[in-house]
């Protein structure tokens, strides 16, 4: 599915005694539906397919491993059970404290989880097709921890006029106020959100091309460098449902500071 989502980009690329009659990609090179939905004019793409099957997949396993809960785990539920503590005592109470992480659990395991299987699918034939190299959900997973991430800190600060105060570092000179202000806005509003989507997608939609043109060498030798980059594929998809689960509950924890302690 990679190579074939992928294909207008890698025949758009000149080869050895070609001139002429290559262009680069344009966006309709990458639309690729499996089919209309009829009288709505919308389509279903292979990526919907694969956020589909992650979430009936990953709802029947919380359900089935969670269902008859007992002292004595059952492997399922021993599974279930790490990956919510590695969540739990391992990224939330480390990064935010007693106090205040257990409420944003559930978020943070549902993200990881999710990010992580969706990842996982670019080496699982046969979808072989990481979801989050559609720059789209990333963008949307982001969304949610966007909102989450201010309604906090307008909370915790009793008010958005006090919680963009607090933005501000203090003892500022009025003259540079003009020059801080718009920075700092810019930071907690448009940076941040930014850079968490696009990480995420930059890296799982560089490991798909990467699958791709391996998928083009010849069969004799395609063996090799597909087994490494397919085990080194499995760590970058860890590794970025980690981050993203981590960057989040960071940004949750410094949303909630005080001014004494932020600054």
């Amino acid at each position: 599915m990679v190579l074939a989502a992928l294909s207008p980009v890698l025949s758009a690329l000149p080869t050895s005694g070609e001139g002429e009659g290559h262009f680069p990609p344009e966006p309709q090179d990458f639309w690729q539906p499996l089919f209309a939905i009829p009288g709505t004019g919308f389509y279903f793409t292979r990526s919907m397919a694969a956020i589909a099957i992650s979430a009936i997949l990953l709802s029947w396993w919380l359900v089935r491993t969670t269902r008859n809960v007992s002292v004595v785990p059952s492997r399922g539920q021993h599974y279930t059970e790490l990956v919510y503590n590695f969540i739990r005592n391992d990224i939330a109470k480390d990064s935010i404290g007693a106090k205040d992480f257990l409420r944003f659990v559930p978020l943070l395991f549902a993200l990881f989880v999710f990010i992580l299987l969706n990842n996982l699918f670019g080496i699982i034939p046969p979808i072989q097709m990481p979801t989050m190299s559609r720059v789209a959900y990333p963008i949307a997973l982001t969304a949610i921890v966007y909102v989450v991430y201010h309604w906090v800190g307008i909370k915790k600060h009793h008010g958005i006029v006090n919680y963009i105060k607090w933005m501000i570092p203090p003892g500022l000179p009025a003259w540079l106020l003009p020059l801080v202000v718009p920075l700092e806005l810019m930071t907690f509003f448009i940076n941040r959100p930014l850079t968490l989507a696009l990480r995420l997608f930059g890296n799982m939609f560089a490991g798909g091309i990467l699958v791709a043109l391996i998928a083009m060498f010849p069969w004799y030798v395609q063996w090799a460098p597909n087994a490494i980059w397919k085990t080194f594929d499995l760590f970058v998809g860890l590794i970025q449902a980690f981050i993203f689960a981590l960057l989040t509950i960071l940004y949750f924890s410094q949303s909630m500071e005080l001014d004494e302690e932020h600054h």
